[in-house]
């Protein structure tokens, strides 16, 4: 159908706006009330009414039936036949992949662990039949994906397309991940640093939910961070915005792969945390470490608390910088939910400016171990463009 062109400041033109004020707020939001939704948009209830009644008959959006604080409201979403899209997370040892429409609610998902070293070529190759089987369960092919979101394990220069920092996947140097992708799936393809994922999820629909300064900490096989600024993620000029695992706690500890000596990440980082038990231990990956900490083996807990503290005087820095609302805690680690975030509290509280009355909230993320595949699905709904100017304006 042909897209009209309204005159500017006709009622036609304020309609279309109007209209794609709410698809937008949608997207970013996932789901809401029409009250949330006029709040959200600054429209008027009776507006916001009529618009979600008009789109809901094209198809554009599905209503239900809902409560707020005991009184009945209506919510709302993008209808699942608007679309579906894809989001990857390839983090240090695991791949999960996931299919969700366009309100971002995940109708298939799977993953794989990943071996270290993993190559791109390889991996990118798996994804695709991953993602492939996940589309044919559904009964869709992977053409009727609208978008793809993939997070990565590293920065990422939003200029090249490649791993902004190449030592720190060796296997994936010097290759637009995005462009890589797009050609084995055809379809658009968006790539973003995990830890940039997490903040995204975690500020749209997670615990910093409306946030508009906040800090998604991410840790894992290494310690990262998602900043939030004026509402937005900063990846920086070049894609290395937040990398807290470099940041040095000890100028005379151990080398770190970047160069330099005693980085957080030799101290708080995944590998850091295993090398403390022998090579009998069963402790392979973080989730043996946190299974252990939770089931109360001392070392466990001991090994827990110290990286919790390293974190919390590693954010500290960040927190006298960017003052932010809140500090979002991900990544495997942080499934050891207080014994790590307590330790890590009391050091931010301690060592930041103004002590306990100038630190941030420090909360578990709300997405838990999926913040970064929320996020990745997140990033392909901001790239699908929802028409809703096709709708007939009423006679």
């Amino acid at each position: 159908m042909a897209r009209r062109n309204p005159t500017p400041g006709s009622q036609t033109s304020l309609r279309e706006a109007n209209r794609a004020r709410i698809v937008a707020s949608l997207k970013q939001h996932g789901q809401l009330t029409q009250v949330e939704l006029a709040g959200a948009t600054g429209l008027s209830p009776a507006t916001v009414s009529n618009i979600v009644k008009e789109l809901s008959a094209s198809g554009i959006l599905d209503t239900s039936a809902t409560s707020r604080s005991g009184r009945r409201a209506v919510q709302v979403r993008l209808a699942r036949k608007v679309g579906l899209v894809a989001g990857l997370h390839f983090s240090a040892r695991r791949l999960r992949v996931a299919i969700a429409d366009i309100g971002r609610t995940v109708v298939a998902e799977s993953q794989v662990p990943l071996a270290p070293g993993h190559r791109h070529d390889a991996e990118l190759d798996r994804a695709v039949l991953l993602l492939t089987d996940l589309a044919d369960s559904l009964g869709v092919s992977l053409g009727e994906l609208q978008a793809i979101g993939m997070g990565v394990p590293a920065p990422v220069d939003r200029r090249t397309g490649a791993v902004a920092a190449p030592w720190m996947l060796p296997g994936w140097a010097d290759v637009d991940i995005a462009a890589a992708f797009a050609r084995r799936t055809g379809r658009p393809v968006h790539v973003e640093a995990e830890a940039n994922l997490g903040a995204l999820a975690e500020t749209r629909a997670g615990a910093a939910r409306g946030a508009v300064t906040a800090a998604y900490l991410r840790a894992g096989h290494t310690v990262s961070a998602g900043l939030v600024l004026a509402g937005a993620v900063q990846a920086g000029h070049s894609g290395k915005a937040g990398q807290l695992g470099h940041v040095s706690v000890d100028p005379n500890g151990e080398p770190c792969a970047c160069g330099n000596r005693g980085c957080l990440n030799t101290v708080a980082g995944g590998p850091a945390l295993l090398r403390h038990f022998g090579p009998d231990s069963g402790m392979h990956r973080i989730g043996d470490l946190v299974l252990a900490a939770e089931a109360g083996d001392a070392a466990s807990r001991r090994i827990v608390a110290d990286a919790g503290r390293h974190i919390g005087r590693a954010a500290a820095a960040l927190v006298d910088l960017l003052d932010p609302e809140t500090i979002v805690v991900g990544g495997e680690l942080s499934l050891a939910g207080e014994l790590l975030l307590s330790p890590l509290r009391h050091e931010l509280e301690r060592s930041v400016l103004g002590g306990a009355a100038g630190a941030p909230a420090v909360v578990p993320a709300g997405f838990a171990a999926q913040a970064e595949l929320q996020g990745a699905i997140a990033l392909a709904v901001d790239h699908v463009d929802v028409v809703a100017d096709t709708v007939p304006n009423p006679a």
